[in-house]
């Protein structure tokens, strides 16, 4: 399996907060993807005494164990639940959230993440709901499973 490579991370930044801004940059500006998140972290240090906290605790709350995966098998196609490896829960949990948030209209990116951020902290909002539909499809085609192992 390829190893994962070290990449650079400023003082003031974890690795996972420099991940979500990768996600949140659009052509190549991360600067503005990073002013985005830094103005994200002080509306919510308004709040609440510890940003950090919230958006980690946001990302955990949305990260999906089980999804779905067409499979086709004797000329139907069965949608097969399956589990999801931890790199592509990162990835959907921030695809969802950044996604909610940018389907918000009036208000500025980095208050709309930050309304995001808070309410998927809280088990609610719209990348929440993104997540539960998705669990409540494994949930139902769960008379599947045992097509996995084809």
């Amino acid at each position: 399996m390829a190893q994962k490579r070290c990449t650079y991370v400023p003082d003031n930044s974890t690795p996972l907060q420099e991940k979500f801004i990768n996600y949140l940059m659009n052509d190549g500006k991360k600067n503005t993807a990073r002013k985005i998140f830094k103005s994200t972290l002080q509306i919510i240090s308004e709040k609440d005494q510890h940003p950090e906290k919230v958006f980690e605790k946001a990302v955990e709350n949305i990260k999906p164990h089980l999804e779905v995966r067409a499979k086709r098998i004797g000329g139907a196609v069965y949608q097969i639940p399956v589990e999801v490896k931890p790199g592509r829960q990162l990835a959907l949990a921030f695809r969802w959230i950044i996604g909610a948030s940018r389907s918000g209209k009036g208000a500025p990116m980095s208050k709309k993440l930050a309304n995001e951020l808070m309410a998927a902290a809280n088990s609610e909002g719209s990348a929440m709901k993104k997540k539960d539909d998705t669990i409540k499809m494994a949930m139902a085609n769960k008379a599947f499973a045992h097509y996995a192992r084809y």
